[in-house]
């Protein structure tokens, strides 16, 4: 077939796909067909689902073939839901016993994987020509991270291991950090930048995070000890106390998904690995997650996506290549810092590499937030980069993490058979 033609067949493909009736139901099959199918896709390529889901969104979406030209109000209804569990789902897998046993050095490594890759992301982001408090921002999503990984480790029995532990710990710090940035960036870019409503703020954060954090820990696991054995009831009171975290969180001019992951942590402790959790995490991942992921590619431009890969390498390769030579630093610090073997520190980079859970949500939250003259706090090109760096990162991270599992396997294997021999 001649270019000319295969030309002419695509450009008529957008027209084919557009005559997928307007049904809801034909819609919804075609949607369910998607999340059936392309997960496993995934897995057999050794692709995240979310990345899979990701590039449906972008291909069947406004700006692709135009099978889905909106998502709807229901869609978007469900996709708020998703990145509420999302967060939810982020706060409850933190380990809060964990954190408190490795104590100084989960502080220590959280202030240093959070601190570096904020600096140099807001540096790349002030010298590609964004103001301040975008590049803030940005540094901000570079600095937390997903446990990914983590899965891996504990099928290798190495969840146990002081320095995955410690990962574990700077999780808290860096995800809750990030969104507490996020909490100050949105007003000030919003309605400007007001001392007194900066005082404000922070006073807010102060008092009010600790009483949610608290007051739904409390609540949370008495109401879940009353629930008894009735997993309806259950799953029916952690989405109330969801959405009531979430209320509490916009009442004081935070963004909800900060509310819903203060409330992941808040009940982790009671919930444990309680069967409601886990029909929870079924029902997110069946149906909620996939539809916020589908959604999010639904809002990339192809051509602008393009125009920032080949118009601005250097900005893609500053913010991608910065956020994994600035975990690398992190995790060699934190390494001489507490005298871990070499194979315990490349452990701690690949765990903190991915960006997925925190950055997606508040990447989302600011590429949506306008000021008043229409002007968002992330622009296309610099949500396109961050798609960029969440696909690398989701990709590498657990590659990394099963390359230096089977290193520290081995080095343990080795440790114990020198062990014995010395008297």
């Amino acid at each position: 077939m001649a270019l000319d033609e295969m030309l002419a067949v695509l450009a008529t493909l957008p027209g084919i796909f557009q005559a997928i009736p307007r049904n809801g139901l034909v819609r919804f099959a075609v949607i369910m067909a998607i999340f059936l199918c392309l997960p496993p896709l995934c897995r057999r390529v050794r692709l995240p689902s979310c990345v899979g889901l990701l590039a449906a969104g972008v291909v069947l979406g406004p700006y692709g073939l135009r099978a889905f030209p909106n998502g709807g109000p229901v869609a978007d209804f469900l996709a708020e839901i998703g990145k509420l569990l999302l967060m939810f789902f982020a706060g409850s897998e933190i380990d809060l016993s964990q954190f408190k046993r490795t104590g100084g050095r989960s502080l220590a490594f959280g202030f240093l994987t959070f601190s570096i890759p904020l600096l140099m992301g807001t540096g790349v982001t002030i010298l590609a020509g964004y103001t301040s408090l975008t590049a803030l921002l940005v540094g901000s999503l570079m600095a937390s991270h997903t446990l990914l990984g983590f899965p891996i480790v504990q099928g290798m029995k190495l969840a146990t291991d002081e320095a995955v532990a410690v990962t574990i710990g700077g999780t808290v710090f860096t995800d809750l950090a990030a969104l507490l940035v996020l909490a100050v960036c949105v007003p000030i870019f919003t309605s400007g930048f007001s001392t007194s409503a900066f005082a404000i703020q922070v006073i807010e954060l102060i008092v009010c995070i600790p009483v949610i954090f608290f007051g739904l820990s409390a609540i949370g696991e008495r109401l879940l000890q009353r629930m008894g054995h009735s997993k309806a009831q259950q799953i029916t009171l952690l989405f109330l106390i969801i959405a009531l975290a979430g209320i509490a969180a916009e009442a004081i001019n935070l963004e909800p998904i900060i509310g819903a992951f203060l409330a992941g942590l808040a009940v982790s402790r009671a919930l444990g690995h309680s069967e409601a959790k886990a029909e929870l995490e079924f029902l997110g991942n069946t149906l909620f997650l996939p539809i916020f992921f589908l959604s999010i590619g639904f809002l990339i431009d192809v051509r602008v996506f393009l125009q920032t890969l080949v118009g601005k390498p250097w900005l893609v390769v500053g913010i991608v290549g910065g956020l994994i030579a600035a975990k690398f630093l992190s995790a060699r610090l934190t390494r001489r810092l507490f005298d871990y073997s070499h194979s315990q520190g490349n452990m701690i980079w690949s765990l903190s590499l991915p960006q997925v859970a925190a950055t997606l949500a508040a990447a989302l939250v600011a590429f949506q937030t306008k000021n008043a003259a229409g002007v968002r706090l992330i622009d296309e090109p610099l949500i396109n980069t961050v798609l960029v760096m969440v696909v690398v990162t989701s990709i590498l991270g657990p590659i990394l993490t099963e390359h230096f599992g089977r290193q520290l396997l081995a080095q343990r294997d080795v440790a114990a058979e020198v062990a014995p021999a010395i008297p």
